[in-house]
């Protein structure tokens, strides 16, 4: 008889990067989501030379938690002490 052995293995990566915002500016995340040419180039490098780790990496990292998505994106301010998804 023939036997079926499967396997469903998840992989993520993660990167960082810190990228210099105006201190003038009030709304962080809408200024983010408007300039994301000062951090997308960076990133992406970042994410495309990184390691895969096992697993989701939801709630691996501060704030990322969202199950459902397959990517997520978010910010943290340690002046301000605020962060949140872009």
């Amino acid at each position: 008889m023939k036997v079926k052995i499967q396997n469903r293995s998840v992989y993520h990566k993660f990167a960082e990067v810190e990228i210099e915002v105006p201190n003038d500016i009030k709304d962080i995340q809408e200024w983010l989501n408007e300039n994301e040419e000062t951090y997308i180039d960076e990133i992406t490098r970042i994410i495309d030379e990184s390691e895969y780790d096992s697993g989701t990496g939801v709630y691996d990292y501060r704030g990322m938690d969202e199950e459902e998505s397959d990517s997520e994106w978010r910010f943290e301010c340690e002046e301000q002490k605020i962060g949140g998804h872009l």
